[in-house]
């Protein structure tokens, strides 16, 4: 970053969050009205003049598809004699919501989150809102500075540094069966439904519905219609709290 613009930024009122962030990142961001972004939250996004609302959630999709790749590559690299099958996975678990909401929690992004305090008196309310804030600020990096610098700053600052993929890959976490087995428990129906199915040049991009007893509590999309159900799985005994 050029020397002018990063006194400018030390100059700037807002120089209090600016070092917040550089003690969160390890570097100083360049457009902070990004990473502002990433940390609203819907639940007190305004409407802006073009009809869109101001939170993070497009950024977070953005990020959820550049952490997916980046994992996908430390992955393919780490286990070169492993089957997709097994890859899969494992960037399942590594990007799942529990996951990714601990990791957000240990780098201290809870700390910065704006969001409607009274979610604060209904924790199973709050759901996957350390996770989200977490892919969307891998959205304004990669915004803020390109796609080689997010892939480094993913691997080095967090992948490295604060995931045991090691410990992961001893861990069960089979959401679908966890949801099913208490939907029986309570006499609930679930279900499962794909709800789109885009073609891309050569792979498919499934996005998965898990309903119980008629309402949606969670929607998964994956390359793999399996993984899509586990996601959706995985959102679903977050919103009942299971």
């Amino acid at each position: 970053m050029p020397v002018s613009r990063l006194y400018k930024l030390y100059l700037s009122p807002h120089r209090a969050y600016i070092k917040s962030l550089k003690n969160l990142l390890g570097f100083v961001p360049g457009n902070l009205s990004l990473y502002r972004m990433a940390f609203r939250h819907r639940s007190i996004a305004t409407q802006t003049k073009n009809g869109s609302k101001n939170s993070n959630e497009r950024l977070e999709f953005l990020g959820d598809a550049i952490l997916g790749s980046v994992v996908a590559e430390v992955l393919f690299k780490r286990y070169p004699y492993r089957e997709e099958g097994f890859l899969t996975e494992m960037r399942s678990k590594i990007v799942s919501r529990s996951n990714l909401n601990q990791l957000s929690k240990r780098l201290g992004l809870d700390e910065l989150i704006e969001f409607d305090n009274r979610m604060i008196h209904f924790p199973n309310k709050q759901g996957s809102l350390l996770g989200d804030a977490f892919e969307a600020l891998i959205g304004a990096v990669f915004l803020d500075r390109g796609y080689n610098f997010t892939r480094e700053f993913l691997i080095n600052h967090i992948i490295r540094p604060h995931v045991d993929i090691h410990q992961l890959e001893l861990t069960e976490t089979n959401f679908k069966s966890k949801l099913i087995e208490w939907c029986q428990r309570h006499g609930k129906d679930v279900s499962f439904e794909v709800i789109a199915n885009s073609e891309g040049e050569n792979a498919k991009l499934f996005t998965i519905q898990v309903n119980v007893d008629g309402d949606i509590c969670g929607v998964g999309r994956d390359y793999n219609k399996k993984n899509a159900e586990k996601l959706a799985a995985e959102k679903a005994c977050e919103a009942l709290s299971i």
